[in-house]
Formats: C-alpha cells, sequence, structure tokens
C-alpha cells in the first residue's frame, strides 16, 4: 500500500507540473496546483484500492492518475472573455 500511495503521489506531482507548465495561463496559483493534484492522486488512489483490493497496483495508480487529472481539470479556467456570442446579440 506504502508503494501505491507514494506512486500517487508522484503522478499528481508529475500531472500537476505538466498542467502548470503547459497552462499557467488558464490555472490558479501554482500553490493550488501542486495541492490538488497529489491530494487527487491519493484520494484515487484510495477509492480504487478499496473497490479492487490488493494486488492491484497498476490499476490503483491508473486509477490515481484519473482522478488527479480530473481534479486538475476542475481548476481550469475559460480562455478569454473577450470573444461574445453574436448571435445571441442579434434581433
Amino acid at each position: 500500500m506504502i508503494w501505491e500511495v507514494l506512486g500517487s503521489v508522484l503522478l499528481g506531482l508529475g500531472l500537476s507540473w505538466a498542467a502548470a507548465h503547459r497552462l499557467s495561463h488558464r490555472l490558479p496559483a501554482q500553490r493550488t496546483v501542486f495541492t490538488a493534484g497529489p491530494v487527487g492522486a491519493v484520494f484515487g488512489a484510495y477509492v480504487t484500492h478499496m473497490a479492487l483490493g490488493a494486488g492491484h497496483v497498476l490499476a490503483t495508480l491508473v486509477g490515481a492518475l484519473l482522478v488527479s487529472a480530473v481534479l486538475l481539470s476542475l481548476l481550469i479556467r475559460p480562455a478569454s472573455r473577450r470573444r461574445l456570442h453574436h448571435g445571441a446579440m442579434q434581433s
């Protein structure tokens, strides 16, 4: 179980780093991003481990990666508010 937790934290940190590197203009503060990634990964590992049981390390890490990605995707802000939908404004 300790390897699953350590692996999920590392996956969460790696995913947070990739998100912060590629989408820094659309994410909140890096402190939030680098906290949400590992926390989501540990939660995902816990849920997957409880659902599948012991002995499914790879599946647990995949679950950790997926939950971390979902949590980080919830932090992404819209790209720009400059463009308005002109079709709704025309009468």
